[in-house]
């Protein structure tokens, strides 16, 4: 699916071992327009910095916070642009892992932030988010390139393509957990997102202090 935004994904090593449940990668696949790395700490990394160097790209990160510019709202116009390409990175982390990933790369901090105010909740059946607003990266992406559309600085030609492939690779992971001839059994099925107990005590506090009702974790959660 063509889009005229660049989409980078910067997964951290342990994502790069989740085949069963990382959407990162599925993303990386369905658009051509994107590109991934893997790695903890970019400021060193050659196409990162080649990619932040070109006068051509306008680069932003996908990550919440007090200064991030919500796509939603219309706060990105496509005139800031001035005929540069829009280059979107994304951090395919937990949480934690991610906040370390940002922490040892200035290059990332420096950069202007966006984020959007979620559509849906996340539909993750097979993976618990930690706080309501996180999202896996596919979520993630699908929910910036509605966001972008509606702003006018891209088009989003298929908005059910990836969320329908979201859907058939849970929906291949449920039907494994449900083979007792698998080594994923699992004798309880898979609860309903919206039916399980939300996160508690400190962490999950810190979360949603920072998040705040309105922002998506994007990339940035604990079953990307």
């Amino acid at each position: 699916m063509p889009t005229r935004t660049k989409f980078v994904f910067l997964m951290h090593p342990k994502e790069f071992k989740k085949e069963k449940a990382g959407t990162g990668r599925l993303t990386h696949l369905c658009l051509p327009e994107s590109a991934i790395y893997m790695g903890m700490e970019f400021e060193t990394h050659a196409e990162v910095r080649a990619l932040l160097a070109d006068p051509a790209n306008h680069c932003v990160l996908l990550y919440p916070g007090p200064t991030a510019r919500n796509l939603s709202r219309g706060e990105l116009l496509p005139e800031e642009l001035q005929g540069r390409r829009l280059v979107v990175f994304l951090l395919d982390a937990t949480w934690a892992c991610a906040r370390k990933m940002l922490r040892i790369s200035p290059c990332l901090q420096s950069l202007p932030r966006i984020m959007f105010t979620p559509t849906a909740p996340s539909r993750f059946v097979i993976k618990q988010q930690p706080q309501e607003g996180c999202l896996s990266t596919l979520e993630a992406t699908h929910e910036t390139l509605l966001a972008l559309e509606r702003s006018g600085l891209d088009a989003y030609a298929d908005p059910a393509q990836l969320l329908a492939l979201f859907a058939r690779m849970q929906a291949y992971q449920i039907d494994c957990a449900l083979n007792p001839g698998l080594g994923g059994y699992r004798r309880k099925p898979y609860s309903a997102p919206g039916e399980r107990t939300g996160p508690r005590g400190r962490s999950a506090a810190r979360r949603q202090s920072y998040l705040g009702t309105a922002t998506s974790l994007a990339a940035v959660n604990e079953a990307t």
